[in-house]
């Protein structure tokens, strides 16, 4: 079943290049056009094919794609926004502003409604038409990945594709989504966002108490990692209410939301790379609970929140009451971005993945088409089963008595935009696993990355990417065989 999908995906990329060839002719015989105007004649506008209701949805979702494999309209007017300029260009980046988690957009910064393919190809049924008028739209994305790896049992802790040499289907997103309107301040405004993922990254995204139990109770001795193969994860449900009376404009948001100070801790389509720093890998991915982001001015934003502890749901027996609370600052040149995070601080015991987690990222612009991204951090659990004193050398979580134990590490994303369709990134990392709680071995670990992001069209990237890393006290690779991995990937991102 999954092998067929994986076959109709690459079917459809391979069709990809000759759909985009056409598409200028395509366009002209499938869009309504204009008769010539006659003297005195209003001209009229016009239609695209993808809003042709005298067409089917298949042949308006056909249309989207086509018309979207065109070059954007450099004279298209700029929607107004309410906050600084955004400093890198989107595409080629995966965003155009500065990080900050908790919210769909910085407060200020404009969203486009009904950029994908699905949506355009329902605005010409009743329910299209009821959710523009709402704003409320779906889109997705698929996304399969092919890596080829030194390592032949796991690529471990390289994620998302921890099986090597292999064909995977990482993701199935499907998102139903609201943004909330911060540009205007004249009213209270509200959003909401639904995603869920189906595909082998689930491994990753899992909260407990949320589905759980595909990847919690379903041990796989003989498996790169435990847990059924292909799993569901209701991703994100939150709630956000926008009220634009509260400083420069507050966002509530309720629900189940994105680790907020994470470089890597966001969706496929935005990140820079197709694998993940060994930093992501082992740090929490979701929260679930309260988050409060303030604009202050354009320059200072910021957040307290409160939640059920790291990737645990607040009805679940190891939910313990957590505080969130960061600050983001922006420098008036908008070349630097400074974001300090307690992303999670509490008073408990370690409980599933209740880890204490202090963090800084630093974002530098060089010009327009260069910038970095640099995230440190330090995490620790407290009274951990198994890391107390008194344990047998070498062995991993031997003590007979409960302790601390820690891990920092220190990440850098060195981005070039090389045109408006391609993007470089190199990405270098250290980390120390001080007593292998998190990864499985008590070493110090570099990994090496570099990888091309190629926007085939709006709705379809190609990502190749080459990576090395590297352990220094034991061996921690290919399930301990091993002190270094080498890995190829590519993957495909297919927006709909």
């Amino acid at each position: 079943m999954m092998s067929k999908k994986v076959l109709s995906f690459a079917l459809l990329l391979a069709l990809a290049p000759a759909g985009e060839a056409a598409a200028s002719a395509a366009s002209i015989a499938s869009s309504d056009v204009a008769p010539a105007a006659t003297l005195g004649d209003t001209p009229s506008t016009p239609v695209a094919a993808s809003d042709d209701c005298s067409q089917g949805f298949f042949s308006r979702l056909g249309a989207a794609y086509r018309e979207d494999a065109q070059p954007a309209d450099p004279n298209a007017p700029a929607p107004a926004r309410r906050a600084m300029d955004a400093p890198l260009d989107s595409p080629p980046f995966p965003s155009g502003e500065w990080q900050l988690g908790g919210v769909a957009a910085p407060i200020g910064v404009p969203t486009s409604y009904g950029q994908y393919p699905l949506q355009k190809a329902l605005s010409c049924t009743k329910l299209g038409n009821w959710m523009k008028r709402n704003r409320i739209e779906v889109n997705g994305w698929i996304n399969p990945s092919a890596n080829v790896s030194s390592s032949s049992f796991t690529n471990y802790p390289l994620s998302y594709a921890t099986r090597p040499n292999r064909v995977e289907f990482d993701q199935l997103v499907f998102n139903i989504t609201r943004v909330e309107d911060t540009v205007q301040t004249d009213h209270v405004d509200w959003g909401f966002n639904i995603s869920t993922l189906y595909g082998y990254d689930y491994h990753y995204t899992v909260t407990k108490g949320v589905f759980s139990n595909q990847l919690l109770n379903n041990p796989k001795s003989n498996s790169a990692l435990n847990g059924k193969i292909y799993g569901v994860d209701p991703m994100l449900f939150y709630y956000d209410l926008y009220i634009p009376s509260v400083a420069e404009g507050m966002v509530i948001r309720f629900g189940r939301y994105l680790s907020l100070p994470d470089i890597e801790a966001q969706f496929s389509p935005q990140n820079y790379l197709v694998t993940h720093s060994i930093l992501y890998t082992v740090d929490p991915y979701t929260q679930t609970g309260i988050m409060t982001t303030t604009r202050l001015s354009q320059q200072w934003t910021v957040q307290l929140g409160i939640n059920a502890s790291n990737d645990t749901a607040p009805w679940n027996h190891s939910a313990r009451p957590t505080l969130q609370g960061c600050v983001r600052w922006v420098s008036k040149d908008n070349n630097d971005m400074l974001y300090p995070c307690i992303n999670s601080w509490n008073t408990s015991d370690y409980n599933y993945n209740n880890v204490q987690m202090y963090v800084m990222t630093w974002g530098h612009r060089f010009s327009q088409s260069v910038h970095m991204q640099t995230e440190a951090y330090y995490m620790y659990g407290r009274n951990i089963p198994g890391f107390g004193p008194d344990g047998e050398p070498g062995v991993v979580a031997s003590s007979p008595y409960p302790g601390k134990a820690g891990e920092y590490g220190v990440v850098n994303y060195l981005n070039f935009e090389l045109n408006s369709n391609n993007m470089l990134s190199f990405r270098n990392e250290f980390y120390n696993d001080q007593k292998g709680q998190r990864t499985g071995f008590a070493t110090k670990y570099s990994s090496h990355t570099l990888g091309l992001t190629h926007w085939v069209s709006s709705d379809l990237e190609i990502r190749p990417e080459l990576r090395y890393e590297h352990s220094y006290d034991v061996n921690a690779y290919n399930g301990g065989k091993k002190n270094y991995q080498a890995v190829a990937i590519v993957d495909a991102i297919l927006h709909y």
